[in-house]
């Protein structure tokens, strides 16, 4: 069995436990609310400190199922990404030609497990979701000395920026984004979520789960390693919102 078939069957095994949890679930608790407005922060094994933000929209179907609507941005990397510092005190990653920023609106099912009561305990529900990726493929620029006198900015290219020695730093923040290719694709998350918080009408809480992405072509981001056509991660998301 391939490791990408191990995943399918994953995320299948997961919403089958969700159908399940929804259709063993009682009535429990009086926290009751039709909406909810989320807003994430999103750190996962393919990103940086910060992964990507997100921003979610929910409403009742009925007593323990909720609809929603996702929308993530992400940045994605390639695990073998290190960087380097150089002699002006930045750093850059030595190898990269291109960025790869992730647009996923996302459409789920979120189905309570357990409720909290309005003013104390810990809610906790499991959530899968499927959706469109539109992939930025942005140009990596470094600041390259071609003498003691002269540099220049431009992406990347293992052809012509053989020593990282002569790598002063990365491009300005964006530089070349008006440059990027797009890059169509799905993708698939199932997490579960604990939420906190001592009022009603807003809502604190951590979503950790497991995302799978792929694209219709190979993505480049370090041309002299491996580049992938999927992508799959760990990640958390700590989130903020409102409830009515």
């Amino acid at each position: 069995m391939t490791t990408n078939m191990k995943y399918y069957i994953f995320l299948v095994l997961v919403f089958v436990g969700i159908n399940f949890s929804y259709g063993q679930r009682g009535d429990a608790g009086d926290y009751d609310y039709d909406k909810e407005v989320l807003f994430g922060i999103n750190k996962n094994t393919n990103g940086g400190l910060i992964g990507g933000v997100s921003f979610k929209l929910g409403s009742r179907i009925n007593d323990n199922l909720f609809q929603f609507f996702n929308l993530e941005l992400a940045n994605v990397k390639n695990p073998k990404e290190v960087r380097y510092p150089t002699v002006l005190g930045n750093s850059y990653i030595f190898g990269k030609s291109n960025y790869l920023y992730a647009i996923r609106p996302q459409y789920g099912r979120e189905v309570l497990v357990f409720k909290k009561a309005p003013h104390q305990g810990v809610q906790i529900s499991l959530l899968g979701a499927i959706g469109p990726t539109i992939g930025l493929v942005a140009p990596y620029y470094v600041e390259y000395s071609l003498n003691r006198t002269e540099t220049v900015r431009e992406q990347y290219n293992p052809e012509v920026h053989q020593s990282r020695f002569n790598i002063l730093g990365p491009g300005r923040l964006f530089e070349g984004i008006g440059n990027s290719e797009i890059a169509f694709g799905g993708n698939a998350k199932a997490a579960m979520a604990f939420e906190f918080g001592f009022f009603k009408s807003n809502v604190t809480g951590v979503e950790l789960g497991y995302q799978l992405e792929g694209f219709t072509r190979e993505i480049v981001l370090m041309p002299t390693t491996e580049n992938r056509q999927v992508f799959q991660s760990v990640y958390f998301t700590l989130f903020y919102g409102f409830r009515k």
